[in-house]
């Protein structure tokens, strides 16, 4: 969903989804940085400083390769607590048209609060 999102292609989708990354058609390094986050999500104890220089040998700053680690530990902790309380997936990428994000969600708010108060 969140590649739908952000314009992805289908066929990039796609080749994500089914886990082969190597199928997608990324930028080689969008391939590294993405063989950096598996390495990260599935194990980060076991990521070495060569791990990081490689990332920056095609071109990731040290600012973009650590927002990338603190975005993948956000994910693990959401997918962690979600786990944790039973909540299913809403299998949003089945849907034909991705749900767009309401840019100004306070305009959604009950007439009797006021804006000030959230």
């Amino acid at each position: 969903m969140f590649l739908q999102l952000q314009g992805q292609d289908p066929e990039t989708i796609a080749a994500l989804r089914s886990r082969h990354l190597d199928a997608a058609p990324l930028p080689e390094n969008e391939r590294e940085l993405l063989r950096f986050v598996k390495l990260v999500t599935e194990g980060a104890y076991r990521t070495t400083d060569a791990d990081v220089e490689r990332l920056r040998n095609v071109g990731w700053t040290d600012p973009q390769i650590a927002e990338t680690v603190y975005i993948t530990g956000l994910f693990a902790l959401f997918n962690r607590v979600a786990d944790a309380f039973g909540l299913e997936d809403p299998q949003y990428h089945l849907l034909q048209t991705p749900p767009r994000p309401n840019p100004r969600p306070w305009e959604r708010l009950p007439p009797e609060v006021p804006p000030e108060a959230v």
